[in-house]
């Protein structure tokens, strides 16, 4: 991992695993390490920025589905963000996915946030 470049810790769960492997293929993170020497384990994000202006690449992770209010959708209601310009991550009965993905799949699913 880069020194020029921020990097975060947080708490790991599968869901979050999940989600950064598919922030990572997106090319919305640098790199990522899962470190399971603790009995939760954590997980080190280096945040990836545009090499000419330094601004991150991901401008806002919005929640969508929360505990006390979960959203689903079937698979031709999954939402498109900014024109395809981010995406969307659904947990489906076939594991955690992009919307674009899912929508290819035709299957739905819950709506857990949208990255742009």
């Amino acid at each position: 991992m880069s020194a020029n470049h921020r990097v975060v810790e947080i708490p790991a769960s599968n869901l979050k695993k999940e989600m950064t492997k598919i922030l990572f293929d997106q090319g919305y993170i640098l790199s990522y390490k899962f470190d399971d020497s603790t009995a939760q384990g954590t997980i080190k994000i280096a945040l990836k920025y545009t090499p000419d202006s330094k601004e991150p690449v991901i401008k806002k992770i919005e929640r969508i589905s929360k505990p006390g209010l979960r959203k689903y959708s079937h698979s031709k209601d999954l939402p498109r963000v900014l024109n395809g310009l981010g995406i969307a991550i659904v947990s489906t009965s076939h594991g955690v996915m992009t919307a674009k993905q899912a929508r290819k799949e035709n299957i739905g699913g819950e709506v857990l946030c949208l990255v742009y």
